[in-house]
């Protein structure tokens, strides 16, 4: 092979590579979107304030790693909701936690 043959496929195999990696970006961003809306949904119908807590956590910790890989001020205000979610519902504030994790609903249902 030749040295123009060898750089027209290595350079041909870095673009695919970087597809792909770009493909999976996407992805995980939208799997940590997902999950971060069940949580959140979750907090929301959760039967007392430490299960609103719990759940806000967890849906904290997957809106973050989304808006790490897609950044948007809807995951930022979901975060913000959510936090107020986690304080309120460790302080027993059930009804207040709740109101703050469907905002976070909201927030999550409108992001990218």
């Amino acid at each position: 092979m030749n040295v123009l043959n060898r750089g027209i496929i290595r350079g041909l195999l870095t673009a695919a590579f970087v597809a792909i990696l770009g493909l999976n970006a996407a992805q995980a961003a939208e799997n940590h979107k997902a999950e971060a809306l069940k949580h959140a949904e979750a907090a929301v119908a959760a039967g007392n304030a430490a299960g609103v807590a719990e759940h806000a956590e967890a849906a904290k910790t997957h809106a973050a790693a989304a808006n790490a890989e897609k950044k948007s001020p809807h995951y930022d205000a979901a975060i913000t909701s959510l936090n107020s979610a986690i304080e309120h519902g460790k302080m027993g504030h059930a009804d207040i936690a709740k109101k703050s994790a469907e905002e976070a609903v909201t927030h999550l249902k409108a992001a990218p």
